[in-house]
């Protein structure tokens, strides 16, 4: 063989290793693009000082990533405990109910607040004092709900501490998450989670049947008809309903002239307030889910006369989701898809 023969296989031996290094790079370029995508998105994520605008439409300047964070929402704290938030303390609700521990925590995340060394401040009502007595360096405040502490924003904002409003009641929890983790610099865990999420929910729709379409949700007042309180059902705004149209569930329309216009609650998006005289033909559905609600909510409602006429009680296509669905959350959310595989299983 000649010198110039074997001088030019050389050269064919090395042209195809670079076209195979070449091929591998560009076949990579993807997924090296979207490494360099998320790393890029994470470290946006993570640039401080930042600036963010809240559901009460104002900006928040952070100048730092949070490190002590205060919750003023019980609603909220599950959130921000699920995403790994660095959460110091929370206000809570009612003590030792069949909702909450004894700490005022809700059951669903209690023992990881427990665990965090998360704080209980108050029960109730919330307090500024004891609120600062913290020295946070961002406070997280709901705009609606029970747990709302706008009460005392402007005596919070004032002292110069972050102040941060959300608006949990037309967004679901993973919504929710998504925002906080934006505001504290945990995105990707909050993306995580709701991969996750997105991913059991799928595998529940696989592994349940259908129940009859349209179908209503709703916090049913078991036994205070005397009061004229009745039910809230949940509409498309709310977490509750969107989880429910996430499963491919329909929700059944609400009828405008039954919902309590005089309550206070009839001014929201995520609820209808409905009377006990109304929650016949409010409760449309021709399956009914009860949130915040047990086996004996869900005989308590099969039982009730003003409810004997509809679909759902007639065929007992009624189903209790528990307690903890009263509030949705990384940990409550997950509850209920565990308790609608075992009650809808194929």
């Amino acid at each position: 063989m000649s010198q110039t023969s074997s001088l030019r296989r050389l050269l064919a031996a090395l042209v195809v290793g670079l076209c195979a290094v070449f091929a591998l790079t560009a076949c990579g370029g993807s997924q090296s693009s979207s490494s360099d995508s998320s790393a890029s998105a994470s470290a946006s994520n993570e640039t401080w000082p930042k600036t963010v605008k809240d559901d009460n439409d104002q900006e928040v300047k952070l100048e730092s990533k949070p490190e002590k964070i205060v919750s003023t929402s019980v609603t909220l704290t599950g959130s921000l405990l699920a995403i790994d938030a660095p959460v110091i303390a929370s206000g809570g609700t009612s003590a030792n109910t069949s909702i909450s521990d004894s700490q005022g925590f809700f059951t669903q995340w209690g023992d990881k607040a427990t665990e965090k060394n998360v704080k209980s401040l108050y029960t109730g009502d919330p307090s500024a004092e004891k609120i600062l007595a913290e020295n946070p360096d961002l406070i997280v405040v709901s705009k609606s709900g029970a747990d709302s502490a706008m009460d005392i924003y402007d005596q919070l904002k004032e002292t110069g501490v972050p102040v941060y409003v959300m608006d949990y009641s037309d967004k679901d929890w993973e919504e929710v998450s998504q925002q906080l983790g934006e505001l504290t610099g945990k995105q990707q865990k909050a993306d995580e989670l709701v991969k996750s999420f997105g991913e059991r929910v799928n595998e529940v729709k696989d592994n349940i049947k259908e129940p009859e379409q349209p179908v209503t949700g709703m916090v049913y007042n078991a036994g205070s008809f005397k009061d004229d309180s009745g039910a809230n059902i949940w509409t498309s705004e709310s977490a509750q309903g969107k989880l429910l149209e996430k499963l491919g569930f329909k929700l059944a329309d609400i009828p405008e002239d039954a919902v309590d216009k005089n309550s206070q609650m009839g001014q929201r998006s995520d609820i209808k307030p409905i009377t006990g005289e109304n929650l016949s033909k409010a409760a449309t559905g021709k399956t009914v889910f009860l949130f915040a609600s047990d086996d004996d909510g869900k005989d308590a409602y099969l039982k009730d006369s003003l409810v004997a006429n509809t679909e759902a009680v007639k065929n007992k296509a009624v189903y209790a989701l528990g307690q903890d669905s009263f509030r949705l959350d990384y940990y409550s959310a997950n509850n209920v898809l565990d308790k609608l595989e075992t009650q809808l299983k194929k």
